[in-house]
C-alpha cells in the first residue's frame, strides 16, 4: 500500500503532466514559440504524421524552426481534450490526448482533428515532453478556396406582394358532452 506522501506526490505528477497539453494549446494560441519549446525536454521531439506525410523535428533548434513556420503561416486554435496519462518509474510517463483544431485565420473554420501520443520525462522538479507524436485524422492546411464556398443567391428584382389575406373569425364551439355508461 501507498504512503500518504507517495500517493500525494503521483497526484501532483499527474496534475503536472496534466498541464502539459494544456499549457501546449495556450502558447499556440498566442503565437509564444518559446513557450512550446520550453514544454519539451532539451533533446525532445515532435513527429507529425498525416494521411500524406510525416516529418520528425528533434531538439531545441528544430522545434524552434518548425514551429516559427508553422505559425508565421497557419493559424491553428487547438483544442484538447481527453487527456489520459500513465505513471512509469524513474521520472518517466506517456499519455494521450485528442484535439480538433480551427483556424483563426477563416473565421475559426475546422480544419483537422487527430490524437496526440505523449511521452513525458521529469527535468530537475518539473514535468517535460520527452517526445510528442500528433497522427492526423484529418489535416487540411490550405484554406478553402473562396470560389468553392456558395454564394448567397441575388435578390430578385421585384418581389411579388404577399395578396392580402381575410382573417375570418370562429365562434368557438362548445365542447362536446359524452354520455356517461
Amino acid at each position: 500500500m501507498k504512503t500518504a506522501e507517495e500517493t500525494l506526490a503521483e497526484l501532483v505528477d499527474r496534475e503536472e503532466i496534466r498541464d502539459l497539453p494544456m499549457r501546449y494549446c495556450d502558447c499556440v494560441w498566442r503565437g509564444d514559440v518559446a513557450g512550446i519549446v520550453d514544454l519539451f525536454s532539451a533533446d525532445g521531439s515532435f513527429t507529425v504524421i498525416t494521411p500524406n506525410s510525416e516529418s520528425v523535428n528533434k531538439g531545441r533548434e528544430a522545434l524552434l524552426k518548425k514551429y516559427t513556420e508553422d505559425l508565421r503561416r497557419l493559424t491553428p486554435r487547438p483544442y484538447i481534450h481527453n487527456v489520459v496519462i500513465e505513471l512509469g518509474y524513474y521520472g518517466r510517463a506517456t499519455g494521450r490526448c485528442y484535439v480538433e483544431l480551427r483556424d483563426a485565420g477563416h473565421n475559426m473554420e475546422w480544419f483537422g482533428t487527430g490524437h496526440y501520443l505523449d511521452e513525458y520525462v521529469k527535468v530537475g522538479e518539473h514535468w517535460k515532453f520527452a517526445s510528442r507524436y500528433f497522427t492526423a485524422v484529418r489535416f487540411d492546411t490550405a484554406p478553402a478556396k473562396a470560389a468553392a464556398r456558395p454564394t448567397p443567391a441575388r435578390k430578385a428584382a421585384a418581389k411579388p406582394k404577399a395578396a392580402k389575406v381575410k382573417v375570418v373569425a370562429r365562434k368557438k364551439a362548445a365542447p362536446v358532452r359524452r354520455k356517461s355508461r
